[in-house]
C-alpha cells in the first residue's frame, strides 16, 4: 500500500511538472506567434531610414532602449521581419562594424508613431552608412540601389509611408549645391518606388549652418517634404547626438511624419 501511495505521488508530481513546463514553453513561444499573427492580419506601415552615422546610431543604448519594441518590426538580411530591437542598423547592407551601431532616432520615432496609432504595426527598413556623403547616395550608386532594393522588398508586407533622412556632416567641406542634390534624391526615390507623394523628412545636423539652411528650404521646393531642427540637441563629440538627443530627434521626426501623413498635407502644392 505504501508503495502504491508513493507511486501515485510521483505520478501526480510528474503530471504537475509537465503542466508547468508546457505552460512555460507556451509563454516563451507566445511573442513569436503573436508577431506572426499580427503580420499576417494587418499590413505594416513601413518607413525607410537612410543617411549617415546619426541615422545608423551612435548614441549609447540605455537599459530603457534595449528591449524589443512591441508591434514594431525590423527588416532583416533575408527580407523577413523580426521584432525591432537596437541597434536598428544591424542589417544595413552598407554599415560599418556592428559594434559601431548604437542608438539612432528610429527607435523613439517608431515608439511615438505607435503611440499615435496603437493598432497599426510598423515596419522599419534601416540602411544607413556612417561617414557617407550625399553624392554617394545618388541614383546609380550602391547606397541608393541597396536602399531601393530593401524598400521594395518591404513593400510586399504593407505600405511604404515615408522616408527619414539624416545626413550632411560629411559634406562640411563641400556644402554648395546640397539642396539640389537632396531634391534630386527625393525625386528619384519617389519615382523608383512608385510613390509620387511619398513623405520625406530630412534632419538637420549639429552646428553646420551651411548645410542646415539648405535642409530647411526643402519643404518650399518639394511637396510632402519637411525637415526637423537640430536646435537644442546635444552631442558627445563633434557630430554625434547623445542618447537623450537621439531620442528627442526621433520624436521630432514622428511629429513631422504624422503631419505629412494627413491627406491635406500630401496634396498641398
Amino acid at each position: 500500500m505504501k508503495m502504491q501511495n508513493h507511486n501515485k505521488r510521483v505520478r501526480n508530481w510528474l503530471a504537475m511538472l509537465m503542466v508547468a513546463l508546457v505552460g512555460q514553453l507556451a509563454a516563451e513561444d507566445a511573442p513569436a506567434r503573436s508577431a506572426s499573427d499580427e503580420l499576417a492580419q494587418k499590413p505594416l506601415h513601413i518607413y525607410l531610414l537612410i543617411g549617415q552615422s546619426n541615422m545608423a546610431g551612435r548614441a549609447p543604448i540605455g537599459d530603457q532602449q534595449s528591449a524589443p519594441l512591441e508591434s514594431v518590426y525590423l527588416l532583416d538580411d533575408k527580407a523577413s521581419w523580426e521584432p525591432a530591437q537596437n541597434p536598428l542598423n544591424r542589417y544595413s547592407t552598407i554599415r560599418k562594424k556592428l559594434n559601431m551601431q548604437n542608438l539612432g532616432p528610429g527607435y523613439s520615432f517608431a515608439k511615438k508613431m505607435l503611440e499615435a496609432n496603437p493598432d497599426q504595426p510598423i515596419g522599419l527598413v534601416v540602411n544607413a552608412r556612417g561617414g557617407s556623403k550625399i553624392e554617394q547616395w545618388a541614383k546609380g550608386g550602391q547606397y541608393y540601389k541597396d536602399a531601393l532594393q530593401r524598400a521594395k522588398a518591404a513593400q510586399a508586407s504593407g505600405t511604404l509611408m515615408g522616408i527619414l533622412w539624416h545626413q550632411g556632416e560629411s559634406n562640411e567641406s563641400n556644402p554648395a549645391g546640397y539642396l539640389a542634390k537632396l531634391e534630386q534624391l527625393v525625386s528619384d526615390l519617389r519615382g523608383d518606388l512608385g510613390e509620387e507623394n511619398l513623405p520625406f523628412i530630412a534632419g538637420q545636423v549639429n552646428d553646420l549652418p551651411e548645410i542646415n539652411q539648405q535642409i530647411a528650404q526643402l519643404p518650399a521646393k518639394l511637396k510632402a517634404t519637411d525637415f526637423v531642427s537640430s536646435a537644442g540637441l546635444k552631442t558627445f563629440d563633434r557630430w554625434h547626438f547623445d542618447t537623450a538627443s537621439a531620442i528627442e530627434l526621433g520624436h521630432r521626426y514622428a511629429e513631422k511624419m504624422l503631419e505629412l501623413e494627413l491627406p491635406s498635407k500630401q496634396n498641398a502644392p
